[in-house]
């Protein structure tokens, strides 16, 4: 089998975006170009890559194969030339993350102090679920992960660095404002505003409910934590949050924390990546910065 890089680069940009036009787009490449060096490609396999249905395409069982090996070895030459820069110093490379929408209340802060330390590294972040989490860390997509509890199910290495309370929130007004140390069972009277099935705060909330043996009076679901915060404040229900996501409403007296026995549930944040895998410098750096001893201080500093 004969085949180049070039070849699997435009396969690897065509496979992951599932549009010639896109790959054309994003490489600077004329469209006629891109399937060229995918017919080529194809070729020296002696299997189609790519089938079209209609207008779209998609990966045959053997393109399937050959974008998995591609991507590993994109990551591997990435790996060497972050291990090239390592010599020369933590000075220079690329760091890709992806955090949970609740981590990203600090997450910008996080990066920018991170930046301070390393202006030569180039930070890319994505905010997503839980679920895109668990995704990406199945298929090694990035470099690290921040996220609370990590899923049990793959092999991951997951070190807590963070605490990441939950708390009961309420809009002002509300009849258990002022109450003392409410009673599970006098909250469950209550309707909740809901995360998504599979995250990590709807997960937790449940386990909570479960372990006193009571029912969630559901209401709205909601996938952000802007959205059941904002469904919160219009008396929707009562909301379970991480207490990172609300202190600007806690401050200007738009929600209020409410005195519940058996809260705040004790969480962390971890940083994540796949067992065994070798991180680049960049990455290294950003797990050690986020581990210190001193972070929640920096974080605390002015930019």
């Amino acid at each position: 089998m004969n085949l180049t890089l070039r070849q699997l680069k435009v396969f690897e940009h065509v496979a992951r975006l599932l549009s010639f036009t896109r790959a054309a787009e994003a490489l600077y490449l004329s469209q006629p170009a891109v399937s060229i060096q995918v017919k080529q490609l194809e070729g020296s396999i002696g299997l189609p890559l790519f089938e079209h249905i209609g207008k779209k395409v998609h990966l045959t069982d053997a393109g399937r194969e050959v974008h998995h090996y591609a991507r590993s070895v994109f990551q591997q030459l990435e790996e060497m030339e972050e291990v090239l820069n390592a010599m020369k110093g933590v000075s220079a490379g690329r760091l890709d993350i992806a955090v949970a929408s609740t981590v990203n209340y600090f997450a910008p802060r996080l990066l920018a102090a991170f930046s301070q330390r390393y202006p030569g590294i180039d930070l890319t972040l994505e905010v997503t679920n839980r679920e895109k989490l668990m995704r990406m860390l199945e298929a090694n997509e990035k470099d690290v992960v921040l996220m609370g509890k990590p899923p049990e199910t793959l092999d991951l290495e997951a070190s807590p660095f963070m605490e990441n309370p939950l708390v009961v929130i309420a809009p002002p007004g509300h009849p258990l404002e002022d109450e003392k140390v409410i009673s599970p069972a006098r909250l469950a009277e209550e309707v909740f505003v809901m995360r998504e099935p599979g995250s990590g705060t709807r997960l937790a909330m449940e386990r909570f409910f479960q372990e006193q043996g009571l029912a969630i009076r559901a209401g709205m679901e909601m996938t952000r934590n802007e959205a059941i915060k904002q469904a919160v404040r219009s008396g929707m229900g009562l909301g379970i949050v991480s207490i990172h996501t609300i202190d600007l409403e806690l401050q200007t007296g738009c929600l209020r924390m409410l005195d519940v026995d058996g809260f705040p549930i004790p969480r962390k944040w971890f940083i994540v990546h796949r067992r065994n895998k070798r991180l680049s410098p960049a990455a290294q750096a950003f797990r050690d910065f986020v581990l210190s001893d001193d972070l929640l201080g920096q974080l605390a500093q002015p930019l």
